[in-house]
């Protein structure tokens, strides 16, 4: 697992997908309960594992739950 910066900045839409993540929602009831397309939540899924230098989502998850975001 690569290492990762302190200060990693999230919005209040990608807190929000982060959460829904955790919770095991799919990106299609995702895109629902947050009225975006799906091809939003994806994108914004791709941008967080970009930021988080996740490879997975799990990795994603895991890495938001050490800074706290979960």
């Amino acid at each position: 697992m690569e290492p990762f910066d302190d200060e990693v900045k999230v919005t209040s839409q990608e807190q929000r997908i982060l959460e829904l993540m955790a919770a095991g929602k799919t990106c299609a009831q995702m895109s629902e309960d947050m009225g975006l397309t799906l091809q939003t939540i994806k994108w914004y899924r791709m941008r967080l594992r970009a930021k988080f230098h996740a490879a997975t989502s799990s990795e994603l998850i895991h890495k938001a739950g050490a800074h706290g975001l979960l």
